[in-house]
């Protein structure tokens, strides 16, 4: 089973919980003795994980970063959804799935399946190319999202968006110059909300492949929000009228 890396004690708390027998391995800062580190160790020790101490100039080289908290683990993958007909056979009731095009920042990746799984999304789908992929500082800034939330790359997102709509899922997009606002849009049924990279927005195939075009209203001063921002907008959206759709019908 191939490893990978996980750091930062959200991230590494998360798979504990989650699977904890995932985990080969936990390499900790030997300067840190704060609440934080012997919460964590008491962790590892209930679910017998091996622990490993380390200085930070060793968890360092194995992130490439500093800022891993004094917490590196070594783990495997777990059981995720890995392909669209998997995800979306599995799915009771509407799907809701975000859709991200040319997301090329680890931090807006991270940031983007935190919010999907609050919002309680199905999926985060992703193109595997022109975007970044799931790695460790992505998952550190998921806290925990990155082990919970589905995250599909595919290799033509314009394909997989007529696969989406041959399944009868509402494809909503979001672009500064839309008609129309995001209040006004259906999350109700099926529906994936579709977000564009950080600078260029939505790319021409996939503008043209959505039902219907968004804007959220900005009320301030700045014209735009970050793209996880934004997603968390959207969904939570298409949340809470999934909720008042519910409590109508019961």
């Amino acid at each position: 089973m191939k490893s990978k890396i996980i750091f930062g004690f959200h991230a590494v708390t998360a798979r504990l919980r989650q699977e904890a027998s995932s985990i080969e391995e936990i390499y900790i800062d030997t300067e840190r003795h704060d609440g934080r580190m012997k919460d964590l160790l008491h962790a590892a020790k209930f679910y017998n994980v091996r622990i490993i101490q380390a200085d930070d100039a060793r968890l360092s080289a194995m992130v490439g970063t500093r800022r891993h908290q004094g917490v590196v683990a070594k783990a495997g993958e777990i059981s995720l959804a890995r392909n669209l007909d998997e995800l979306l056979d599995a799915i009771d009731g509407p799907p809701l799935l975000l859709v991200l095009d040319g997301v090329t920042d680890p931090h807006n990746l991270g940031a983007c399946l935190r919010v999907a799984d609050g919002a309680g999304a199905h999926a985060v789908i992703a193109p595997k190319d022109r975007a970044v992929g799931l790695n460790a500082t992505a998952s550190k800034v998921a806290s925990g999202a990155a082990d919970s939330m589905p995250y599909i790359t595919v290799t033509n997102l314009a394909r997989t968006l007529r696969e989406l709509k041959e399944r009868d899922i509402w494809l909503i997009g979001t672009a500064d110059d839309a008609e129309q606002g995001l209040y006004a849009a259906d999350f109700s049924g099926p529906a994936a909300l579709v977000m564009g990279s950080e600078g260029e927005g939505l790319r021409r195939l996939t503008r043209e492949a959505c039902d219907v075009l968004v804007h959220i209203p900005m009320f301030g001063s700045v014209e735009s929000l970050n793209v996880s921002v934004a997603s968390g907008v959207c969904l939570y959206e298409g949340r809470r009228q999934r909720l008042a759709k519910a409590a109508t019908a019961a």
